[in-house]
């Protein structure tokens, strides 16, 4: 399992302290993109580079914020996540400021809610392992481990 935070490049700091959350006190891998040594500035590599990187993990947690309102980069990422059947969630210290959309998926506004997740994220890895032996079909085993991640983090969200 790895998580791809997905943010806009004012949001770095709090970007950075989600994936340090997640690495030491949950022991999940994330891609971040400003600790990444061969992300480029702009252009058709950037967009190269991150769905390569996006292709290397496992989901998606988009860090929203003001600031995202002027990003292109973070409502694509989560469009390429959504297409691969990517569990998704939104993390934002306000969720009133969220576009309706993104209230399609979970989202986390604190440190509990991002233990949470944390635990719901381990429990669909296991569960896409057990269901890659019963369905021998990726997508498939995707799609219900999945599934599994929104019910799960929902209920512990009270969602």
């Amino acid at each position: 399992m790895k998580i791809f935070i997905s943010h806009q490049q004012n949001d770095s700091a709090l970007a950075l302290r989600i994936a340090n959350r997640l690495n030491k006190s949950h022991q999940i891998a994330t891609y971040l993109d400003v600790i990444d040594p061969e992300a480029p500035e702009a252009g058709d590599a950037l967009a190269d580079l991150i769905r390569a990187r996006l292709g290397a993990c496992t989901q998606l947690l988009a860090v929203v914020s003001e600031a995202t309102r002027s990003s292109w980069w973070v409502p694509w990422e989560i469009g390429v996540a959504s297409e691969k059947d990517y569990p998704l969630a939104t993390y934002a210290d306000r969720v009133g400021m969220l576009p309706e959309y993104l209230l399609k998926w979970p989202y986390l506004g604190n440190d509990a809610d991002l233990d949470h997740y944390a635990a719901a994220s381990k429990i669909a890895a296991k569960e896409n392992e057990m269901a890659l032996e019963s369905y021998q079909d990726k997508g498939m085993a995707r799609q219900q481990s999945t599934k599994e991640f929104y019910r799960t983090l929902r209920a512990k969200l009270g969602q």
